[in-house]
């Protein structure tokens, strides 16, 4: 229930004018007083309508992908610090399994062939089924709703088959592995034509007449289908909820920084995800149809001309496929700046600093997104005029990113800052965020990229965006919502171990590949560069990192501990924990059937912290102004 001080808003003060389309959800506020039919276990956690609990679902599979994916990454850094040696422990046991033969040696060492698939797919597990889902299906589905004061989502049967499309894409995606030959091994991006004849029949362990149409990169292609089209969904559903359903009073200038920011990550799915569906269904009809729209002419496969193809582009995959994936680089960042908007704001107890200017930073990077895509194809050829261009709109789209972090350090600027562990993780993406950001922009320039490509330095630069940048704001927002999600408070003493080990091993293990790469070491050798002259004196940089990553495997397992303890065991969190304005904090924890226990109006902006005059340091967006 909601205290008097939130029972009295309702009644006291003039409801401020509504201007566009809104809906109140007085009725439904109403409604969730009388007694509802006691749905069936199924349909109210696993085939639910309800948009909290498909925002839970996304998040608990998010996460058990997450750390999937990590897994793959500890087995391919122990091959790269070790190359050739037996993996301890799950080594012979892989052998063991039927389908590991041909990946795993007798003596438990990996073999090139599943190396490649380890890379492939802890890159696609990382983006696609992991962080996605956490960012925006997550936060976007719990969140939104509740922040614009709706009931639920606009279309909660068509929000229920988001989720389980992406469900089925990501059970298909890892049960690849199983299939003769193995998960796909033409890299996250599946570049044509490897992408279009790896895996045929007759070769690594596939039998001859085994149907091309049941093999790992088959099966990628088929599982990203059904991934995108769970984001279509899904950005459909957000667009129209927030267009649609803000409560009276919920301006656009009214809203919190998160729900903009979904907002306009959901445009970019929604723009930027149909070319890659269309060039994933294009890449199958190469594969099982024997069509050629990436195949080229005169294709040469192990020294022998290949028969079926012609007329194709290679370069056609790339262009469609980072059409999508740069714009992709937004939508895992954008929601998590949201989130660490929301918990500075609220840990500092001040309002956002130019709060218009976060708004329209974020909108004029989700535009500029849609112009850089080929600042990834420096070395395809293009030409230099092309190039000049995308190195132009490359350098552009860093004004906006530097605004936005501006804005949230000067934040920070003579708040009364309060360290709870969501604060921690928030203040930690700044700095990290910053590295990916700034080492990011020599890749902007041809001749430098020229370089630079393919290296461990890019693979530093896209890991400190996404690694300890993004995923850090995920943790932020975890530990933040938590309560109101659970209605329990999560153990601060293991967040804040959890928070410094991670902190210390996500730097010592991207950090020193900012001095592999410049040293010329490649992403892709399978041996760290053991065979390789020029990485000799950079070998030892290998050991650091892989231990540093065993080590922040370790630091998780208080999170998880902490995560399943406090969600049944641990102590039971108010309405409004950290004394926060917007309306999630309006709700019974956990919020029940509607959300809300009465009608909703909003009265002012969502971070009004430390109002002079105001008889607390917080004022709610719903208690109407005296």
């Amino acid at each position: 229930m909601t205290n008097p001080a939130d029972d009295a808003s309702f009644a006291g003060g003039a409801a401020p004018a509504v201007t566009g389309r809104h809906h109140a959800p007085a009725e439904h506020g109403a409604h969730a007083g009388h007694a509802h039919d006691e749905l069936s276990f199924w349909r109210k956690y696993i085939f639910s309508v309800d948009h909290k609990v498909i925002g839970i679902q996304y998040l608990v599979t998010g996460l058990v992908f997450l750390l999937v994916g990590f897994s793959m990454m500890l087995l391919m850094r122990w091959q790269l610090a070790y190359p050739g040696q037996p993996i301890p422990v799950i080594g012979k046991l892989l052998h063991g399994i039927r389908i590991g033969e041909a990946f795993i040696t007798p003596d438990g060492a990996m073999k090139p062939d599943f190396y490649n698939s380890l890379g492939a797919m802890h890159g696609t597990l990382m983006v696609f089924l992991g962080v996605v889902p956490v960012a925006f299906g997550a936060f976007g589905n719990y969140l939104v709703p509740l922040m614009i004061g709706a009931p639920d989502m606009s279309f909660p049967k068509l929000n229920m088959m988001s989720y389980w499309t992406n469900f089925l894409g990501s059970v298909m995606m890892i049960s690849s592995f199983l299939l003769p030959g193995g998960a796909a091994k033409s890299g996250w991006t599946s570049y044509s034509p490897l992408a279009s004849i790896a895996d045929q029949p007759g070769t690594l362990g596939i039998p001859d007449a085994w149907p091309i149409l049941f093999t790992g990169q088959t099966w990628w292609i088929l599982s990203m289908v059904f991934m995108i089209t769970s984001s279509l969904l899904g950005s459909v559903n957000i667009i129209v909820t927030v267009v649609q359903l803000r409560a009276p009073g919920m301006t656009w200038m009214r809203l919190p920084v998160l729900v903009w920011v979904q907002f306009i990550t959901a445009y970019l799915l929604l723009l930027a995800f149909p070319p890659l569906e269309s060039a994933a269904i294009m890449q199958f009809m190469d594969r099982v149809f024997n069509t050629s729209f990436f195949s080229p002419e005169g294709l040469i496969v192990s020294g022998l001309p290949l028969e079926k193809g012609g007329g194709g582009s290679v370069l056609l995959w790339q262009h469609l496929f980072w059409f999508l994936a740069h714009p992709e680089v937004y939508v895992l960042i954008l929601p998590a700046i949201g989130i660490v908007a929301e918990i500075i704001a609220n840990n500092t107890r001040k309002p956002l600093w130019s709060y218009k200017s976060l708004v329209f930073s974020a909108a004029a990077v989700g535009v500029l997104s849609f112009m850089v895509w080929a600042h990834h194809m420096y070395l395809t050829g293009m030409g230099i005029k092309i190039a000049a261009f995308f190195q132009t709109t490359t350098v552009l789209i860093s004004i906006p990113s530097v605004v936005i972090v501006t804005a949230l350090l000067i934040s920070l600027w003579g708040g009364s800052i309060r360290f709870t562990v969501p604060m921690l993780f928030a203040v930690a993406f700044l700095p990290m965020f910053g590295i990916g950001g700034l080492t990011g922009i020599p890749l902007a320039f041809n001749s430098i990229s020229l370089l630079l490509h393919d290296t461990y330095y890019v693979i530093s630069h896209f890991h400190y965006v996404v690694a300890p940048g993004t995923i850090f704001a995920l943790f932020a927002g975890v530990y933040y919502w938590f309560p109101k999600a659970v209605g329990r408070k999560l153990n601060d003493f293991w967040g804040r171990v959890h928070f410094f080990g991670s902190f210390i091993c996500m730097n010592g293990i991207f950090m020193p590949m900012f001095l592999q790469g410049m040293g010329g070491m490649h992403r892709r050798w399978y041996d760290g560069g053991a065979t390789y002259e020029l990485a000799k004196p950079l070998l030892h940089y290998n050991v650091v990192i892989s231990w540093s990553a065993f080590g922040l495997l370790l630091f998780q397992i208080p999170f998880i501990i902490n995560f399943i303890y406090s969600a049944f065991k641990g102590p039971k969190a108010s309405d409004n924990p950290w004394h926060a304005t917007t309306l999630e904090w309006n709700t019974p924890t956990p919020p029940g059937h509607g959300n809300f226990t009465g009608p909703v109006t909003v009265y002012r902006g969502p971070n009004e912290y430390s109002v002079p005059g105001a008889a607390r340091d917080y004022s709610p967006q719903w208690e109407a102004k005296a």
